[in-house]
């Protein structure tokens, strides 16, 4: 009985990140990078082994697990703030998370690799 249970909560789960990730509405590239080049913080939303082992130069790295806990870490919720991950799921729950807590100017970038 509790392997069932286990097992349905691990398909919602695994439907929730591909409902967020197919349905997150990303910005482009070249709009990312003007954003940063424009002052926009950039946040990496993964984990600290996957940021040590490359990130975006001059991006900060706030674990999705811990974003909840470190939000004033991004300082004012009008700056513009762009996220990204490994695939794109994270940083949907992250853009998800920021702008539920009042945080007005959150952009997606989704994967790393779209950098």
């Amino acid at each position: 009985m509790l392997s069932k249970i286990i097992l349905a909560v691990l398909a919602i789960l695994v439907v929730a990140v591909l409902y967020m990730k197919l349905t997150a509405i990303r910005v482009s590239s070249s709009d990312a990078r003007a954003l940063v080049e424009n002052g926009a913080l950039l946040v990496d939303v993964r984990s600290e082994g996957e940021y040590a082992d490359g990130a975006i130069e001059g991006s900060i790295n706030i674990p999705i697990q811990e974003l909840a806990s470190r939000m004033d870490e991004l300082g004012d919720r009008n700056r513009e703030i762009v996220v990204y991950c490994q695939s794109g799921g994270r940083s949907a729950m992250a853009k998800r998370l920021l702008e539920s807590n009042g945080f007005s100017k959150v952009h997606d970038l989704g994967s790393i690799n779209r950098w």
